[in-house]
């Protein structure tokens, strides 16, 4: 009888333990699985959640194969339970168990969006209202409230954020970004403004600031900013006026058609530098940091004017009279490319 109950004690161990060692090795095939992703996802795993539900996420989006084991992988991997609340990027070829150990780290993904320099704060706030996993907090607020909530004195906000990428985490609001980018402006201009030339015409960081904006819209090339710099201070020297058409055409608001037509350089506005003497009252765009430092540390030169070449460059002279011959040379390169 002792020997029977023997028997049987064995084949009970032997059962549990081949039991076991098949729970387990389908447990951690069901773990080593890869996600059935082909290019990359965004997953959210909500507040709350635990593994299962995590399994459950992922079953939902066809990504793995449900199985048996994942009923066992609380008992036989105890670490693993432990998952935080984010937002994650599942990459293809990324395992069960490596998607497990992301939402464990909590290390959400992080979402881009870039500014692009000589951008307007009306084209920032369509890109913010048109990000995804962004909280939208400023749709319907002024810019007035924006400056306010921001603690700008300025009640126009343009030209006062750094144009560059900023990265963020799913939740993150609209405003945020926002105030990181005047905060970086303002770093960017206080350490431009430390470091700039000796005798210019500009009073202070903004006029800095604005200047900048108009050399962002007049050359999207790198070497000929400060050349266009100074230009520009050379005329506030001699107590010329401007004369760019950037300025106009921000002056013209939602007038501008793509064109700008005698009487348009002729009609007031605060920003029309073809009839106010000095800068405008406000920067015209959003500037990065290149413009910025041609703003305070132009070229030395004695050009006066520019035109373009219409090779994507300008034509910088120091006469009128050569002014005018690069005009014309401009108007027949356009003519002759119609």
């Amino acid at each position: 009888m002792l020997k029977k109950l023997a028997v049987i004690v064995i084949a009970l161990i032997i059962l549990a333990t081949s039991g076991y060692i098949y729970i387990n090795h389908s447990v951690d095939a069901y773990l080593s699985q890869p996600l059935t992703v082909q290019q990359e996802q965004i997953v959210t795993i909500p507040s709350g959640a635990n593994i299962n539900r995590a399994f459950s996420l992922l079953n939902e989006k066809g990504w793995i194969k449900p199985n048996f084991a994942e009923k066992f992988v609380r008992r036989l991997h105890p670490e693993l339970v432990q998952i935080k609340a984010g937002t994650y990027q599942l990459l293809p070829n990324m395992s069960l168990n490596q998607a497990i150990e992301l939402f464990r780290s909590g290390k959400e993904h992080q979402f881009a969006i870039t500014f692009v320099e000589g951008s307007r704060f009306s084209e920032w706030r369509e890109q913010l209202t048109k990000m995804p996993y962004l909280t939208h907090t400023i749709e319907d607020k002024s810019e007035q409230q924006i400056a306010q909530q921001l603690g700008i004195e300025q009640n126009k906000v343009e030209g006062l954020f750094l144009a560059e990428t900023y990265h963020f985490t799913a939740g993150e609001s609209d405003i945020d970004i926002l105030r990181r980018a005047h905060q970086k402006l303002m770093s960017a201009l206080d350490e431009a403004w430390q470091h700039r030339q000796d005798g210019l015409p500009l009073k202070t960081p903004y006029d800095a600031l604005i200047l900048a904006s108009i050399i962002e819209k007049e050359t999207a090339i790198e070497s000929e900013r400060e050349r266009i710099a100074s230009v520009f201070v050379n005329r506030l020297n001699k107590h010329m006026r401007l004369q760019t058409d950037p300025t106009v055409i921000y002056g013209m608001g939602d007038a501008y058609d793509g064109n700008i037509r005698r009487p348009d350089l002729r009609k007031p506005t605060p920003y029309n530098t073809y009839v106010i003497f000095g800068l405008p009252p406000t920067p015209i765009a959003m500037v990065g940091k290149d413009s910025l430092t041609a703003a305070v540390t132009p070229e030395q030169s004695d050009y006066l004017y520019f035109v373009a070449s219409g090779n994507g460059g300008h034509v910088f002279s120091k006469t009128l009279s050569e002014h005018n011959r690069a005009v014309r040379a401009y108007l027949n390169y356009l003519r002759k490319h119609k």
